[in-house]
């Protein structure tokens, strides 16, 4: 059962001040509504510019690495890379509370590698929340690197003795794509800080930045990707202005289809119309939906909609595809509109229907505030996170290992041969530097093999150039990976 002291150790590749997508608000939200629950939270994070290495918000620790230095010729090579960061900095803060570190909680693909070392070395039960999958977000597998994903999502899935998820949609997609029992998968909706929604602001001079005082403004939230729809919008324009002239479309955020929607905005001959914000931060987020007429999200995919969730919050009116995640928490016509997904047409309906009819942009609006309060409150989200942690644990109590037992059974770690053992063993540890270096006597402790065959094995390595030595300012002898020595690790990791 989860004691009273119990502590969970989350990683994420990202948490405020860095926001890349959704995941960074939802983590920061979670623990903060964990902590005032009593759980003792950690977090291992990347670093960000004028982000201390260490802090503690509001109960929650956070611990930062350096993943800006890193030497990386592609985005998975730099995941790699960040991995090795983040196993080195985990393990720091759980030798720091060993004993009081009682479950690891992972955040999406990017962070599989840590969490699946991290929960096989300490023997800790891994949970595991899944935010998207590749397949969805690509509509399909169809190259090497997007299998490459999916294979890292499949395989965090497999070793998590639960997974949450945040709508029945992805319950049932990640059950499927990864042939997953659909009763270990647990859904837990996203939720908002509604306080964070509860300022007053001057409307009109927010307007004024983008609007005419008789104009009315659209805003979309999120990223400029393919499948959040954002083109889609774009097509929409002309057709609403066709019928009000008066309308001015914000869109905030940034993305790799920036270029391309500038253009579309251009060749519709509306680019005087749509107004590219870029990245905003918090406060002047929450001013600009507060100011807006109508939010809308036209997501193509979506696993849950946390931007739409927030528009609610802030009392503005939605629009969203009927896809995904967002055609369950909005209910047609009483917290929102729905409109076809992929359709232009259908968005310019749906905006339309808003725009041009008060009492019901007032009426949806209202009904959507109070769903929001009732039911995608963190307090509650949290005592049920609470819950799937207590399954999770009693899931893995057969597979926890003492301190500093390894063990592998996701690649059969015991057997291969020993030399490999040790190759595996300092990878792990993340001796990757003479900084990080590891002794003979650690391998051995670690191994269960006496120091004698440890120093053979070891010499045998670093004949074969796959290790290096170094000295400690003890004048204690050390060792640790080259990069032949790395890259044969990952390929039998692999």
């Amino acid at each position: 059962m989860v004691k009273d002291d119990f502590s969970v150790l989350m990683l994420s590749w990202e948490f405020p001040p860095r926001i890349v997508g959704g995941i960074s608000s939802h983590v920061n939200d979670l623990s903060l509504a964990l902590a005032k629950k009593g759980i003792s939270v950690h977090v291992v994070t990347c670093d960000f510019p004028g982000a201390p290495e260490y802090e503690e918000i509001q109960g929650v620790c956070v611990y930062r690495f350096d993943s800006y230095k890193i030497p990386a010729y592609s985005f998975l090579s730099w995941v790699l890379s960040m991995n090795q960061k983040m196993i080195q900095r985990a393990m720091e803060v759980i030798d720091a509370h060993y004993g009081k570190v009682d479950l690891i909680h992972a955040h999406d693909w990017l962070v599989a590698d840590a969490a699946i070392r991290l929960k096989d070395f300490y023997g800790k039960p891994l949970v595991s929340t899944m935010h998207s999958t590749e397949a969805g977000r690509r509509g399909g597998i169809r190259n090497d690197y997007q299998m490459t994903i999916n294979e890292v999502e499949r395989r965090l899935v497999n070793e998590s003795s639960k997974v949450i998820c945040c709508s029945n949609y992805m319950a049932n997609q990640i059950s499927e794509t990864f042939n997953f029992p659909r009763e270990k998968i647990s859904v837990i909706r996203n939720g908002v800080n509604v306080s964070k929604f509860n300022i007053k602001i001057d409307a009109q001079a927010v307007k004024r930045r983008y609007a005419e005082p008789n104009e009315k403004m659209v805003v979309y939230v999120g990223r400029l990707v393919h499948e959040k729809g954002v083109h889609v919008l774009i097509g929409a324009v002309p057709k609403v202005l066709d019928v009000l002239p008066n309308v001015k479309f914000v869109i905030v955020g940034e993305g790799g289809m920036k270029e391309y929607l500038l253009k579309e905005a251009w060749d519709f001959g509306v680019s005087d119309h749509v107004f590219f914000t870029g990245f905003v931060d918090e406060s002047m987020l929450v001013s600009l939906y507060k100011a807006s007429d109508v939010a809308v999200f036209p997501s193509l995919y979506e696993p849950f909609g946390i931007t739409a969730l927030e528009a609610m919050a802030a009392k503005v009116p939605v629009v969203v595809s009927d896809t995904g995640g967002l055609s369950e928490i909005v209910e047609h016509d009483k917290t929102g509109v729905k409109v076809y997904p992929d359709n232009s047409d259908s968005v310019a309906w749906g905006i339309l229907k808003v725009l041009k009819d008060q009492a019901f942009a007032n009426k949806i609006r209202e009904n959507a505030y109070q769903n929001v309060v009732e039911n995608y409150n963190w307090d509650k989200i949290a005592e049920e996170t609470i819950k799937v942690y207590r399954e999770g644990v009693t899931l893995a109590q057969p597979r926890i290992v003492a301190k500093y037992r390894v063990e592998f059974p996701s690649f059969k770690f015991d057997s291969y041969p020993d030399e490999f053992r040790v190759l595996l063993s300092l990878y792990t540890l993340g001796a990757i530097d003479s900084e990080h270096a590891r002794s003979a006597e650690e391998l051995s402790s670690i191994l269960r093999i006496k120091v004698k065959e440890i120093l053979r094995l070891l010499q045998k390595l670093i004949s074969s150039g796959y290790i290096e030595t170094s000295i400690d300012h003890l004048k204690r002898l050390r060792y640790h990976l080259t990069k032949s020595g790395i890259i044969k690790a990952c390929s039998l990791f692999s």
